[in-house]
């Protein structure tokens, strides 16, 4: 179970240091951030541990993971960017 603190530790760990990352973040976290359940806020988390690089080439959609537990939390964040460019 993820407390308030939990999850302000993971708002802050999703201050990348990309503005490209750091945008898409914005919108994610204010918009659906806050419904993630127990089990996508690990997934969320170990996302997160991915370099910013590696990140931004997963959320631009310029490579996909091989991990499937992270496409759901990636289909998201990739909705945000295609919103971010609109």
């Amino acid at each position: 179970m993820y407390t308030q603190a939990d999850k302000n530790r993971l708002r802050w760990r999703s201050r990348r240091g990309l503005l490209e990352l750091d945008l898409v973040f914005e919108l994610f976290l204010e918009h659906d951030f806050d419904r993630l359940s127990a089990a996508e806020l690990d997934v969320y988390q170990d996302l997160l541990m991915l370099p910013d690089i590696d990140l931004l080439e997963l959320v631009d959609g310029k490579t996909d993971t091989t991990d499937m537990r992270l496409a759901p939390i990636l289909a998201q964040l990739r909705h945000w960017q295609v919103v971010k460019k609109q």
